[in-house]
């Protein structure tokens, strides 16, 4: 009985190894249709559950003088970035460094004049919400280099901006996606924590979850593993350094390192597994686009609930995603401003 047994568990792992195979090769031929008909040139995708089982599919071209494209290869991650900074807040408000309706102007310099409107203040929750009355954009970011637009725009700059602006809604009222709002406030934070907004993520949530390959500033080896961004038309485009709105699109990393960060927003057990999910709970309506968390868009379709965010930078595109019903979640990395946000869907369907 016990040889038989034996026999029996042999056979169940041979077969969820031929099931997770077929599974990266079905996912590997949609990447295969997508970039050989022009609409994309590198792509790396993947799923994980809660318990840690990843597929992962790879295809196309890396760009040029860059090694193949896998779960090691590295892509600027874009507007994902700012579900790191949500769970930042969610980390330091659970800590009592903060509270999430704090008005930022208690945590930057007396010297910077916050806007307001009808009595009400910008609050840290405003700025995670996505409806603190701020612009996308402040209108004194003048880039020298438009294919690095981000790079050089400073505090100073961002305070000018700050201590001028009007707003033209009052704070909670109205969902308005903003770079600028999330950027000022993985800022806030970093003041609040007296250290870089970099340090902090590495501190508080890619040490914890063994993210190596995730940073801000490349390292060495990121450098090497890094696949070429491109454009449209395939022309290899600069990366980007996003300067003081680093909390709204500063991050790259690799497939490898998404995927944990996908299988904890999936999990309930730990600390930092609870945390992520405070992040996800609805807050308020996004508009067409569905709902809104911290952060953290939420879509509801033909009975599926998807809790997402995508990216985009001057060569990059990027989707993250999880269905917490199925405890599924999915990454497409891409090395091309190709949008990728239905693939992402699909994966989970």
């Amino acid at each position: 009985m016990r040889s038989l047994r034996g026999v029996v568990a042999v056979a169940l792992l041979f077969t969820g190894v031929h099931a997770q195979e077929s599974r990266s090769a079905q996912i590997q031929a949609l990447l295969k249709a997508r970039v050989d008909a022009g609409r994309g040139v590198g792509m790396v995708a993947g799923t994980v559950d809660a318990e840690g089982k990843t597929v992962i599919a790879a295809y196309g071209s890396p760009g040029p003088h860059s090694l193949p494209l896998d779960a090691d290869s590295v892509f600027e991650i874009g507007s994902i970035t700012k579900v790191f900074t949500a769970t930042l807040l969610a980390d330091m408000a659970d800590r009592g460094e903060v509270a999430l309706d704090d008005p930022i102007s208690k945590y930057l310099p007396s010297t910077v004049r916050v806007p307001s409107r009808n009595g009400k203040s910008i609050t840290l929750i405003n700025l995670s919400m996505q409806n603190s009355g701020l612009p996308r954009l402040p209108d004194n970011m003048k880039p020298a280099n438009p294919r690095n637009p981000y790079a050089d725009y400073t505090v100073e700059l961002l305070y000018d901006f700050l201590s001028r602006h009007e707003l033209r809604r009052d704070p909670g009222e109205e969902f308005e996606y903003s770079n600028l709002g999330v950027g000022l406030l993985g800022h806030v934070l970093a003041l609040r924590a007296g250290k870089s907004y970099e340090a902090l993520v590495k501190e508080r949530i890619l040490d914890p979850l063994d993210m190596d390959h995730t940073a801000i500033a490349l390292t060495p080896w990121m450098t090497t593993h890094l696949a070429k961004g491109h454009n449209t038309s395939g022309e290899v485009m600069q990366n980007w350094d996003v300067g003081a709105l680093t909390a709204a699109g500063g991050l790259r990393s690799t497939m490898k390192d998404m995927l944990k960060f996908a299988r904890a927003n999936l999990q309930t057990r730990g600390r930092l597994q609870q945390i992520m999910q405070r992040t996800h709970v609805e807050r308020a309506s996004a508009g067409p686009t569905g709902f809104i968390g911290m952060n953290w868009i939420i879509r509801r379709s033909n009975g599926q609930e998807v809790v997402w965010h995508n990216g985009g930078t001057g060569g990059y595109r990027t989707w993250l995603g999880f269905d917490r019903k199925k405890g599924l979640a999915a990454v497409v990395l891409t090395n091309s401003t190709h949008g990728a946000d239905d693939l992402g869907f699909d994966l989970l369907k």
